[in-house]
């Protein structure tokens, strides 16, 4: 077998050789030049732009390609900023000395924000995507312990049992099916590995006219969308503040104007326009209870389970496997 420089340059991509799996049979995989090859149904997996490619293309999450190929660092924590390690320890709960030297699974890595995290953190990260973004993520990580696959959630290519933690940081709600997507992961999971997942809340209402304009703008081109809101985010971030300093009636009217046309807040324009995009071009986006994760969660037998600082955030521990009579003696 004919291995690529690239895939025996570290631990890591020869821990991905022992877990690689087809996505169709689920048959162990052949490493030969730029590309796996399932010896069981003969599909092959190329390389391509540093990213593992187990899917023919993007299907419904075109957009996120688009945005992530065009906001490509927007989100990256440096030296004088940590929003994205903030946003990652409220959303999963998780701790530098928990992720440090264990395998990782991202589960919508997008450009690799919070990949970024975890292996900063001293993680071994292998981070999915469907779109596109997968090719950033590649390219903004290339000097990390990470590696990159474009790949369908509901058909991981990977051996049951492989990862220590799992993370998904709102991603799953953009799927066709939010509880089968959770319910595919735990599988995955090693015993005694942890799982966490934040979602979007489902107890406010204020998105109710967001959802109605989305019936229209998840179906414009990226590009047609992103020309649209670099006209409306600015006008109605604005708006909101020079409402804002009108007295007495001015912040309620702010209020009412940005509940019916909801546009991000954020201070800095380009994080503004990017999560203002990032709401209003998914084809599928759902909301979620409490009350439904854990229910999810427990179904799959996951336990110990905690909520996160923020609004959907669960984690649950799969359980550890029964001891051995030798290891009992």
């Amino acid at each position: 077998m004919e291995l690529t420089e690239d895939l025996t340059q570290s631990r890591l991509s020869d821990e991905l050789l022992t877990i690689v799996r087809c996505s169709s049979c689920h048959a162990p995989l052949h490493a030969q030049a730029e590309s796996l090859t399932c010896p069981s149904c003969s599909l092959v997996f190329p390389r391509v732009l540093g990213t593992w490619r187990f899917v023919e293309a993007q299907n419904y999450a075109g957009g996120f390609g688009f945005q992530w190929h065009r906001y490509d660092r927007t989100q990256l924590d440096d030296d004088n900023c940590r929003d994205s390690e903030a946003h990652f320890r409220k959303r999963t709960g998780f701790r530098p000395e928990d992720l440090k030297g264990k395998l990782v699974l991202d589960v919508g890595c997008g450009m690799g924000r919070f990949a970024e995290v975890a292996t900063r953190w001293g993680a071994r990260v292998i981070g999915i995507d469907l779109s596109t973004a997968a090719e950033v993520a590649a390219r903004n990580l290339k000097d990390r312990d990470f590696i990159a696959c474009q790949a369908d959630v509901f058909h991981l290519p990977f051996a049951l049992e492989s990862f220590d933690y799992i993370y998904s940081i709102g991603v799953l709600h953009h799927t066709p099916d939010c509880e089968q997507a959770v319910k595919v992961l735990p599988q995955y999971l090693k015993p005694g590995g942890s799982l966490a997942v934040w979602l979007y809340s489902g107890y406010s209402k204020w998105y109710r006219f967001s959802d109605i304009y989305r019936k229209y703008t998840n179906r414009m081109s990226s590009e047609g969308l992103h020309r649209l809101l670099k006209v409306a985010v600015p006008f109605f971030y604005h708006l909101d503040r020079g409402l804002r300093v009108v007295p007495f009636v001015g912040k309620p009217v702010a209020g009412l104007i940005h509940y019916v046309f909801p546009v991000n807040r954020q201070r800095d324009p380009e994080a503004r326009l990017l999560d203002t995009f990032d709401w209003y071009s998914p084809k599928y986006q759902s909301k979620h209870t409490y009350e439904q994760v854990f229910r999810w969660f427990e179904d799959c037998g996951l336990e110990d389970l905690h909520v996160g600082e923020v609004a959907v955030a669960v984690r649950g521990k799969k359980p550890a496997a029964p001891r051995s009579l030798a290891e009992l003696q």
